[in-house]
């Protein structure tokens, strides 16, 4: 049987406090998009030492977590106990291109995408936020995972605002 606690999620569970979880969710939609929209276009596309990533690469890196959370939350949710896989977030990283793409379109998506797992999480029914399924060797809830979506962004923006913090 898979380690609940402590595992690899808590780093962003850990940055949730319990509360009303869509409304995290839909809230910190508005916060990121703000926050998010007051990087100028030139600035998203270059990278900010000591960190690998450009700023449209973090932002893509949430659009992949987002749909893969979301995802994994939706088929537990539903009962499915086929177990679910983890993912490479460096390869989706490259493969994905975000460098390509506008900041301003990367933000659309994110808005978006989020908007579709506000109206998911909504939805649930009482019992389905208590199931629990194996994602990439840990059990999780769908209590759990909607705590990740909020988590994993808040860790990322609190990264990208400490790099903008030193910016001229």
């Amino acid at each position: 049987m898979p380690d609940a606690t402590p595992n690899f999620y808590s780093r962003y569970t850990s940055l949730v406090p319990d509360a009303d979880l869509v409304a995290e969710l839909d809230g910190q939609r508005t916060t990121f998009l703000t926050a998010m929209g007051g990087v100028r276009e030139e600035e998203s596309g270059r990278p900010h030492p000591p960190y690998t990533w450009t700023i449209r690469q973090v932002v893509g890196h949430l659009l992949d977590a987002e749909r893969i959370f979301g995802y994994r939350a939706m088929r537990i949710a539903r009962g499915d106990e086929t177990p679910l896989p983890g993912f490479d977030e460096n390869a989706y990283a490259v493969a994905g291109e975000f460098d390509g793409r506008a900041m301003t379109d990367l933000l659309a998506e994110f808005d978006a995408v989020r908007r579709s797992h506000v109206l998911l999480f909504r939805h649930l029914p009482a019992a389905a936020w208590e199931r629990t399924g194996v994602v990439n060797g840990t059990r999780l809830s769908v209590l759990d995972l909607a705590r990740v979506l909020v988590g994993h962004v808040r860790h990322h923006a609190a990264i990208v605002e400490k790099r903008l913090a030193g910016r001229s």
